[in-house]
């Protein structure tokens, strides 16, 4: 059975950009009023020209997500895109980069899911972020593929224990989002070639693909405790 948006209220955690704002689109065109968070809600604010309600979170501050909880009052929906970047060689990682990147996307999630599951129908779920770094092994994505394995792990954990609340992730593949502008014009290039040479979907993804697996998660009641993997294939070649 597949539920509708309409006057549902979606709670979108992450930035005013990228895959984030592709959801936050996504779902208010499937109907639901859409509240995003994230640290800075005047930022928030500002990149949707005032065209949403925003709020401030801390995922690493258990206090301000039973404030933004108290806030809400109920929320049918949650989604978090919320991630803290963990990339480098054994060599090069660090205790506080990678405890960074546990505590946002793995300790976060489950705080979220402590707090406004209470607060939340019985018809209701949560969708979180892995990665396709947690099924395709690559140097340099060791903390990275190590959290994401984590949210998947948590995803089926918090499926038994929160049902019937539903709660699913969602693991991109290579998505062509401004997360890769920090590379340079050419570095970035010269990666989405080598990755769509290997893909088994000829392409790199875009927002819009993760945005379509969200809004599926959220309105597909049968289905819960499962990773999507959007990534065209990544994760097998």
């Amino acid at each position: 059975m597949t539920a509708s948006l309409k006057d549902r209220t979606v709670l979108i955690i992450g930035r005013a950009s990228g895959i984030a704002r592709a959801i936050t689109l996504a779902a208010r065109e499937a109907g639901a009023t859409v509240v995003v968070a994230g640290r800075d809600a005047e930022a928030l604010a500002a990149g949707y020209d005032s065209e949403f309600r925003a709020e401030q979170v801390d995922l690493t501050d258990e206090a301000s997500i039973a404030a933004l909880a108290e806030r809400l009052g109920t929320v049918d929906h949650v989604v978090s895109t919320a991630s803290a970047r963990a990339r480098g060689a054994l060599g090069d990682l660090r205790h506080d980069t990678v405890l960074a990147s546990f505590d946002v996307k793995v300790i976060g999630p489950i705080l979220l899911a402590k707090h406004l599951a209470p607060r939340m129908p019985g018809d209701g779920s949560f969708v979180f972020f892995s990665g396709a770094s947690a099924r395709k092994v690559m140097p340099g994505m060791l903390a990275v593929g190590a959290t994401n394995a984590a949210v998947d792990a948590v995803t089926r954990g918090l499926a038994v224990e929160l049902a019937p609340l539903r709660v699913n992730a969602v693991s991109p593949g290579t998505i062509d989002t401004g997360a890769y502008d920090g590379l340079g014009a050419q570095r970035k290039a010269e990666l989405f070639a080598a990755r769509e040479a290997t893909s088994p979907a000829g392409r790199i993804g875009t927002s819009g693909d993760i945005a379509d697996a969200v809004i599926f998660a959220l309105t597909s009641t049968f289905l819960t405790g499962m990773t999507l993997g959007i990534d065209g294939g990544e994760a097998l070649v």
